[in-house]
């Protein structure tokens, strides 16, 4: 009895952090960026070009109609609660197969009132997951985009994600650069899988400098699942993401997170962490700056609704989609993140 009382009290105090932080803002011109690993959007139909057979109805997980249309209807849920009340003005998101289940979200879901646009490519990944940006084209001018391929020379039939690189327009003057990211996992090992990462964030720093280069002052956000720590050596040596004290183009804002404990967006076993995160050019905490970051940091939404005991390690955890191959209907395995600028 004990231990669930400290679970519910956990919750509420979720609760309130949560709702300071969706409302915390004195500009009513704010605009929000988020990000969110859905954690395995597949449609309930087989591609015999990837591998996501597990991911139908005669597959290991029983994927049907009817439990994507709830994933569905669930990552529209969470788009709107972190957005409070109107969803926000970027929208990024990995782990989703393609182009039609973005279409479902934003057009055959209650989403579509919003009127919202995609920008997305298909990425080599062998299991046919994606990352996607959507935007509200009242806010979001969109200039152009690319996807940047991922290629690993010590191991040329690996396949992984793109980066999917957005330029675009907020308010209508002022040219922000954004980057999409789902970077290779660690299955397989932690350290096994290191060098691909760091092997990313070498193509990211490479992209990054040349806007630099060809910008006086850019204004550079850069979000996802890097499957890395904001310590770990791909993001603070590779990326060279640091404090905003320190003596760096890029700030990640999910450093300060890193010293938390119990605390971050996604749980293995018994430890909490930021693998999910958003890291700015530092012009953005700088007070002269044309676009400023809101309260300099980012934030984590960690909602209730998102969360559920953990019997197991204790505690609380994401409440996801699966547990194992068992279905269990909750959300995601990650929560989402996001950032408030304005003007």
């Amino acid at each position: 009895m004990r231990y669930y009382l400290i679970i519910m009290i956990a919750l509420l105090l979720s609760a309130v952090k949560s709702l300071n932080a969706q409302t915390d803002s004195s500009h009513a011109d704010t605009l929000r960026l988020m990000f969110y690993n859905v954690e395995n959007l597949f449609d309930p139909f087989d591609d015999s070009l990837t591998r996501d057979e597990e991911f139908t109805s005669n597959g290991a997980r029983h994927w049907t109609w009817n439990k994507y249309l709830d994933k569905v209807n669930h990552i529209y849920k969470v788009i709107m609660a972190a957005g409070n009340p109107f969803p926000p003005a970027i929208i990024g998101l990995c782990e989703i197969e393609n182009r039609f289940v973005l279409n479902q979200i934003v057009y055959k879901s209650p989403f579509s009132k919003f009127d919202y646009r995609i920008v997305h490519e298909e990425s080599p990944d062998r299991r046919g997951i994606d990352v996607a940006l959507l935007f509200d084209p009242t806010r979001f001018k969109l200039i152009s985009h690319e996807a940047i391929p991922i290629r690993f020379p010590s191991h040329p039939n690996s396949r992984t994600r793109d980066i999917l690189y957005v330029k675009g327009v907020f308010y209508q003057s002022d040219t922000v650069h954004i980057f999409i990211n789902h970077w290779p996992s660690r299955w397989g090992g932690q350290m096994a899988t290191d060098p691909k990462r760091k092997h990313v964030a070498d193509i990211l720093k490479s992209k990054t400098d040349s806007i630099f280069l060809a910008e006086k002052k850019p204004a550079i956000i850069i979000m996802g699942d890097f499957n890395d720590y904001p310590t770990d050596e791909s993001l603070r040596i590779h990326l060279k993401a640091g404090n905003a004290d320190e003596d760096t183009q890029l700030v990640n804002l999910m450093l300060p997170y890193a010293k938390k404990f119990g605390f971050g967006s996604h749980k293995y076993q018994q430890e909490w962490g930021t693998l999910d995160q958003i890291i700015v050019s530092k012009y953005l905490l700088l007070p002269n700056f044309h676009l400023q970051l809101a309260h300099k940091k980012a934030n984590i939404f960690d909602a209730p609704f998102l969360l559920v005991p953990d019997e197991k390690f204790s505690g609380i955890k994401p409440y996801r989609t699966f547990v194992g191959f068992k279905y269990v209907g909750g959300y995601s395995d990650h929560l989402p993140v996001f950032i408030d600028i304005y003007k």
